[in-house]
């Protein structure tokens, strides 16, 4: 008997034909999702390119790790509260810009499981959504990594790929000593273990496409790393923000929605001033229920998903005035529908 994820009962039939038309055509109908930017940079709350606004040297930010503690993430919670708010799929930051991973990555030291909370959040989110039922997307940090010395550098790169450090931050490979390819290898093997390790997932959706397209994209061996998405996991979803290649199963614009014959999804955020990861300067400025609704209606008038962000708190909490306001939107969803369709 055919084993089928979850998060795509009802799509049986196309997906015995054809899995990633069946994944596709269930992305279109679900409609709204939840986004999660937690990391380390939660715990300084303020903002998730802290490092890079502020130039924090990498031997400095690297022991927040010891105050990462994660007591209040509890992914059962976050699941029962995307069901809540009528969503239907779920992604989370396993590796921000920052490059420190939320899952028992054999790649780095750098993960949580080697934090003071011991913990593969990965592995407990992914469990969770897939008694849910919700779909679980994998967002990954793939253009930009401000730790690894072989990640893009200032000096070929645009599209903000390390912070400006002056002096240089002794760290990184420059000039000959640089080899790029060997953080695409990392790349690879790392998106391998969330393909292998946690079950089926409902995409992987990467991010930093600013950098790889301002110079030689076809270093970054994008094409190849889609086809190993595709062979692991077939109803694996690709999206690289509004496209890199022109060959993503999905294009996933900020903020605004963008014209295309696949699928678009948009991805905006509950707080103000573009600020993603948890922000404590902005308590008390966070988007209202009407304000979300709104987004809500463009987004669907335009044929588009909505993807919600929220930055839970340093102890892996979701935020209490985006958990109120998105369940308010959630009750109206379910007495009144989708507006804008």
């Amino acid at each position: 008997m055919m084993t089928i994820p979850s998060y795509l009962k009802g799509y049986e039939e196309l997906y015995a034909r054809d899995p990633r038309q069946a994944a596709l055509q269930w992305f279109r109908d679900a409609k709204y999702g939840l986004f999660l930017h937690y990391g380390l940079y939660s715990i300084l709350g303020r903002h998730e390119w802290v490092q890079y606004l502020e130039k924090i040297p990498v031997a400095e930010y690297e022991k927040l790790i010891w105050q990462f503690t994660a007591e209040n993430f509890d992914a059962r919670y976050i699941a029962s509260f995307a069901l809540d708010c009528g969503m239907k799929y779920v992604n989370i930051t396993t590796r921000h810009h920052e490059s420190f991973c939320l899952w028992d990555t054999k790649q780095t030291w750098f993960n949580s499981m080697n934090a003071p909370a011991h913990r593969d959040l990965i592995a407990e989110l992914a469990e969770a959504c897939s008694d849910a039922g919700l779909g679980l997307f994998l967002y990954y940090s793939h253009g930009r990594d401000w730790r690894h010395p072989h990640a893009p550098n200032n000096d070929k790169w645009k599209g903000a790929p390390r912070p400006q450090y002056d002096p240089p931050e002794p760290s990184y490979a420059y000039g000959d000593d640089h080899n790029l390819s060997i953080y695409i290898d990392f790349v690879f093997a790392q998106i391998e273990e969330l393909l292998t390790n946690y079950g089926p997932v409902a995409g992987i959706w990467l991010d930093g496409v600013g950098v790889p397209l301002s110079y030689r994209t076809e270093d970054f061996r994008c094409q190849e790393l889609y086809d190993m998405i595709h062979h692991l996991q077939p109803q694996a979803l690709v999206s690289y923000k509004q496209g890199l290649l022109g060959t993503e199963d999905f294009l996933a614009p900020e903020y605004k929605p963008v014209e295309s014959d696949k699928p678009v999804e948009i991805c905006t955020t509950m707080m103000p001033n573009k600020a993603w990861g948890y922000t404590a300067s902005l308590d008390g400025q966070h988007k209202t229920a009407d304000e979300v609704w709104e987004l809500l209606r463009n987004a669907r008038s335009n044929g588009c998903n909505l993807l919600m962000n929220t930055g839970p708190l340093p102890d892996g909490s979701i935020d209490p005035h985006d958990d109120r306001v998105l369940r308010e939107v959630g009750k109206r969803l379910k007495n009144e529908g989708f507006p804008g369709e």
